[in-house]
């Protein structure tokens, strides 16, 4: 990719969705109002956790969840965000933030996405006030128990996941007492 220029108007918004949440989708139009193309890039097969859903069900609920943004593509990936990012000429990740354990990773991410790749500069969106409690594995927490997560989570999310566990997580009840 040497001595091809990377589009500062191109920003590439990664993650796991593992589901979007309204949090995610939030972002992702906030960063869709900045820049002229936004790719939605899932990560395939995250090293760092383990996913409820298959990659063609994250990218087929971020593709309904965006349908209404015309800027933005969803692409799955498995390499390197930055030769990602690169591959699609983009100059800049965006990522959101919602509280400072999130800030830890990505001081840590960002260090080295900048060790490979210094052309690529990473901005950082604020989680918006009442999406800043929302993460995946909270909303999958919520569900598993028989909560309902319809305002955390695009409806067709809300729908697989009360699919997904339902009776899960269900605890019987105890017996009573003799007496």
């Amino acid at each position: 990719m040497s001595g091809e220029e990377l589009n500062t108007r191109v920003a590439v918004c990664p993650g796991t969705y593992d589901p979007v949440t309204l949090g995610h989708v939030d972002v992702i139009e906030r960063t869709a109002r900045i820049f002229d193309r936004v790719i939605v890039a899932v990560v395939r097969d995250p090293r760092h956790k383990t996913v409820t859903f298959e990659i063609e069900d994250r990218v087929a609920f971020l593709e309904e969840a965006v349908s209404h943004l015309g800027n933005v593509d969803v692409e799955p990936f498995s390499e390197l965000v930055t030769t990602f990012t690169k591959r699609h000429r983009a100059a800049v990740i965006v990522k959101g933030l919602r509280a400072i354990s999130d800030f830890e990773w990505e001081f840590q991410m960002n260090h080295l996405n900048q060790n490979l790749a210094a052309d690529i500069e990473t901005l950082y969106l604020m989680a918006s006030a009442h999406h800043s409690f929302v993460s995946s594995s909270s909303v999958k927490e919520i569900a598993a128990f028989g909560g309902r997560v319809d305002d955390l989570v695009p409806g067709i999310v809300a729908g697989r996941l009360k699919a997904l566990f339902s009776n899960e997580g269900q605890q019987a009840e105890p017996p009573l007492p003799p007496g």
